[in-house]
């Protein structure tokens, strides 16, 4: 199986809008996501690119598996 990489943000972004989330606000350099079903929002820091460690807890949080992840980022 291909290892998580960090990614740029916007990289990011675009993944979550294909999943059905939405931007809902910015506060600061943080922006937060929602999606109907999920307990919790989506939250990432507005930097050049993403540590595995937020993007792995974000994919936590939408119930999506690695391999999902994975094939949803190359068909973007």
């Amino acid at each position: 199986m291909p290892r998580i990489q960090s990614i740029h943000w916007k990289d990011f972004e675009k993944f979550l809008f294909n999943m059905g989330c939405e931007f809902k606000r910015e506060k600061g350099d943080h922006r937060v996501y929602w999606r109907k079903g999920l307990k919790r929002p989506i939250i990432i820091p507005r930097d050049t690119s993403l540590p595995v460690f937020i993007i792995l807890n974000n994919l936590k949080v939408l119930g999506i598996s690695r391999e999902k992840y994975l094939k949803t980022l190359e068909s973007l």
